[in-house]
C-alpha cells in the first residue's frame, strides 16, 4: 500500500483467542503496520497463516498497559477502539501519523486502566463489539484510506 510517512502499530489487550490474534496479524501485515502486540496474551504459530507473516511483522508481548505505555515509541500516542461515550466516531477520526492502537477483546472490551492511558477513544458503528481481528481491520483501512488521501 503507498502510505504516507510515518507509522502505526496494533494490539490486543486481554486477547480471549488465538485465531483472533493471528487474523489481526495477517490483516497487519497487508495494511502495512511496522509490528503488533499483545497485552496479557501469548500467540503460537499457526498452521493456516500462509503469508508466513512472522517473517515480516513482529510481535511483541507486554505484562500490561503500563509496560506497553512504557515501551511506546516517541511521541506515539495510545488509541483505543472501544465503545464509551467519550470516543470518537471512526467517521470523523483524523488519525495521528504515528499511532499505537489498542483493542480489548470482544467479551470484555479494554480495561479501565487502559482506557484512562488512552490519549484517544475510537468507536466503530454499531452498539455491539464486533469480532477484534474485524475491528482491527477496520481501523487499519480507515488510517489507510484517510491518510492517503493527504499524499
Amino acid at each position: 500500500m503507498n502510505s504516507p510517512r510515518g507509522f502505526f502499530a496494533i494490539g490486543i489487550e486481554n486477547g480471549k483467542t488465538i485465531p483472533n490474534l493471528g487474523t489481526l496479524w495477517r490483516s497487519a501485515n497487508i495494511f502495512g503496520a511496522q509490528f503488533i502486540f499483545t497485552i496479557g496474551q501469548r500467540y503460537k504459530n499457526q498452521c493456516t497463516d500462509t503469508l508466513k507473516t512472522p517473517r515480516h511483522i513482529p510481535l511483541f508481548h507486554f505484562k500490561d498497559v503500563l509496560d506497553l505505555i512504557d515501551h511506546l515509541p516517541n511521541a506515539c500516542p495510545l488509541v483505543g477502539l472501544e465503545l464509551d461515550e467519550r470516543a470518537t466516531s471512526i467517521s470523523s477520526y483524523k488519525h495521528p501519523q504515528r499511532a499505537c492502537y489498542l483493542l480489548g477483546a470482544e467479551d470484555n472490551g479494554l480495561t479501565k486502566l487502559a482506557r484512562e492511558r488512552c490519549h484517544a477513544l475510537v468507536q466503530l458503528p454499531g452498539e455491539c463489539s464486533l469480532n477484534v481481528a474485524v475491528a482491527g481491520s477496520i481501523v487499519m483501512f480507515d488510517r489507510e484510506s484517510k491518510l492517503c488521501k493527504n499524499l
